[in-house]
């Protein structure tokens, strides 16, 4: 163990779970490094990750946004690419933008597609699955109000999606954010994922929560403000 994590061990107790204010208190303690890191949740869910009926996804509005910029693909026919990029999306178009992907392009961080494109998004099934790129209705990037879902996207909102062990992995802030900012996005997520709680799924469903930074070390939540 480097000198920097030894320090950051020492600011908490493992063994304790903190409330949120505590959380980022601790995390902004901790040695910083060359560059602005990236706050992430690591929520584990209380579910049989293999059972389709229990799937877990969905999106939520961070209200301070995440400190990236995102960049946006928007795949509908060619008569609505100039309304799409009018409304911010850094790149649009029909066939032509699925063979531009299919060769290899992936120079964006979220895919909005209209209903009548998703016979040809499914060629693009094996490129942008594994990626978690896929436009889909639950999410809300297959829509025909292209201009309302980009809206939405620039001001914040993302997309989460369990994965194979059950968890929830996201990237909620940037350290650089303040602490309410940060605390704010944080209680957004837990609500949102908490209100995507299967119907089948037995007992307490937020299993564990822990926050960190890109580089910093793992601070347990307290969930009894979202016991659910």
């Amino acid at each position: 163990m480097n000198k920097r994590l030894k320090q950051a061990n020492t600011l908490y107790d493992k063994k304790r779970v903190y409330n949120l204010g505590e959380a980022v208190a601790i995390i902004k303690k901790c040695p910083v490094v060359k560059f602005d890191e990236s706050v992430d949740l690591s929520i584990r869910l209380n579910i049989d990750a293999k059972e389709l009926s229990q799937s877990v996804r969905g999106s939520v509005v961070l209200p301070h946004g995440t400190g990236k910029k995102i960049r946006v693909a928007v795949f509908c026919k060619s008569d609505l690419a100039g309304k799409a990029k009018s409304a911010g999306a850094d790149i649009a178009g029909g066939d032509d933008l699925v063979q531009k992907v299919l060769g290899g392009f992936l120079d964006f961080d979220i895919a909005i597609a209209t209903p009548d494109m998703m016979r040809d998004m499914s060629r693009l099934g094996k490129v942008l699955g594994p990626r978690g790129l896929m436009p889909s209705p639950k999410a809300g990037t297959v829509t025909n109000d292209i201009e309302k879902a980009i809206a939405e996207i620039k001001a914040g909102k993302v997309e989460f999606k369990m994965d194979k062990l059950g968890c929830v992995n996201m990237t909620i802030a940037k350290r650089s954010f303040n602490d309410n900012a940060i605390v704010e996005n944080a209680e957004s997520v837990l609500k949102a994922v908490s209100h995507a709680r299967p119907a089948h799924a037995k007992g307490k469903f937020l299993k564990s929560v822990s926050m960190s930074t890109t580089m910093g070390c793992g601070v347990k939540l307290d969930l009894a403000a979202y016991a659910v």
